[in-house]
């Protein structure tokens, strides 16, 4: 089995994304690699963002790689809170907080469509590739369910009347856009 480091220091996407590959490649996380220092994200796009990571992680500790962004991008608030998404609410990175302020900003707006877009990013025997995952829905207009993380009560997608956070793992995973951008990977990977 090939490995293969995921750049991220979340623990909810690092748990997602060992769901999706399942026994494909065995993923390691920073932690694995002794990377304990907070990567920078200072680009402007979600690719850009994913692309800097991935780059950090192969210069710096010389692994193949792939990382990602992710951002929930709602047309009511201009594409906001987009590639600030983890951290719209401030630096700490409080999905309660970010989840909050983004229901106060739509209050009174009864247009509240949005999507989440994934980018993965990876560095593989000297060659970059992105690989993007989207998906279409809404911003209900208070919390529903206990799964998932970040904005997951809030975002119900298309295909769906349940929120993100009402669903198994697996069922989000089928459809959600971190599941798609990763789908595109693993076909990518297995062709190699």
């Amino acid at each position: 089995m090939q490995d293969i480091v995921f750049a991220t220091n979340n623990a909810h996407k690092l748990t997602e994304i060992r769901r999706i590959v399942g026994d494909k490649f065995r993923i390691l996380s920073l932690k694995e690699i002794g990377c304990e220092e907070d990567i920078p994200e200072t680009a402007t796009t979600l690719e850009g963002n994913a692309l800097m990571k991935a780059r950090y992680v192969k210069e710096h500790y010389g692994y193949d790689c792939f990382a990602d962004d992710t951002g929930l991008m709602v047309d009511a608030l201009d594409g906001a809170p987009g590639i600030y998404s983890a951290r719209y609410a401030g630096p700490g990175h409080d999905s309660a907080a970010n989840m909050k302020l983004l229901l106060r900003n739509l209050e009174g707006v009864t247009e509240r469509s949005a999507r989440f877009i994934t980018v993965i990013a990876l560095i593989l025997n000297g060659k970059e590739m992105t690989f993007e995952g989207r998906v279409e829905g809404e911003i209900l207009t208070a919390p529903r369910g206990t799964d998932g993380f970040g904005y997951d009560p809030v975002f119900k997608p298309v295909e769906s009347t349940l929120a993100f956070a009402e669903m198994s793992a697996d069922d989000k995973n089928a459809i959600s856009h971190r599941g798609r951008a990763t789908a595109r990977l693993l076909d990518y990977l297995s062709k190699l």
